[in-house]
């Protein structure tokens, strides 16, 4: 398994009970909540820090537990967790909308909105700079939907020419400036590449799954299907993103 994710940059989980469980339990302190930052035309929800865990992750009682996040602590360290990220996507998706230029919505719709983590839009310009290097992406359904219900998508092998094309831009860098970098050419770039090289995957994953994702996989989320069947909350996918200690560790295939 750990070969086959260093290779791929992604893994994914079959069912285990321990994990859903937890996502029963992580589901179960959503009920009742209010979708206060709807995007899109109201078609998704970002949900930041939605999620009430505690830094092992454990929620309502329920640790975190399976083979996902045993790979993720093996390969990163026991690194402490943030409030995870409840993402929810409903039908629709996505939807043109005043928060996003025309340009940023066809990016979306045609290519899922494929994007790297961490690299943040600073200024006027947007330009991209290394502002929060994670150390990997854990993704955990939390509703079961149609596969055509808006899953996540991902390129495969993305991950070593994203880490290439940082590298010729930070590699000469002091670590105290990477995180103040503009790397949007090179990460532009690379898109470009991975699109032209990289097949992309679609992973409709269900409650009890797991999906281990590289930090430079390139990945996002695909259009509902027409006809595609949710619950009446949606495509609800909690993620976490330990963050680790340094641009150079963030850097490495």
């Amino acid at each position: 398994m750990v070969t086959g994710f260093a290779d791929r940059g992604w893994a994914h989980f079959g069912a285990e009970p321990a994990v859903a469980d937890w996502a029963a339990a992580a589901l179960a302190t959503l009920k009742g909540r209010a979708l206060e930052d709807l995007r899109l035309g109201g078609t998704w929800d970002v949900g930041l820090e939605g999620l009430a865990n505690d830094k092992t992750g454990a929620v309502g009682g329920v640790p975190l537990q399976g083979a996902a996040i045993a790979l993720a602590r093996r390969l990163y360290g026991d690194l402490p967790l943030h409030r995870a990220q409840v993402s929810t996507v409903l039908p629709g998706y996505p939807r043109p909308s005043e928060d996003e230029s025309p340009a940023a919505f066809a990016y979306r719709r045609d290519r899922d909105s494929a994007h790297v983590d961490g690299l943040l839009p600073i200024g006027p310009d947007r330009r991209r700079q290394v502002r929060e290097p994670h150390a990997y992406i854990l993704g955990l359904p939390l509703t079961d939907c149609d596969a055509g219900a808006s899953p996540l998508v991902l390129w495969e092998g993305s991950h070593r020419i994203m880490a290439r094309a940082f590298a010729g831009v930070l590699d000469s860098v002091a670590e105290a400036d990477r995180p103040t970098t503009d790397v949007t050419e090179a990460y532009h770039a690379a898109r470009r590449e991975v699109f032209a090289t990289c097949p992309r995957i679609v992973v409709p994953n269900r409650p009890g799954e797991a999906l281990l994702i590289h930090r430079l996989t390139l990945h996002g989320i695909s259009p509902w299907a027409e006809g595609a069947k949710a619950p009446e909350d949606g495509r609800i996918v909690a993620y976490f993103r330990p963050v680790l200690g340094s641009v150079a560790a963030w850097m490495r295939p």
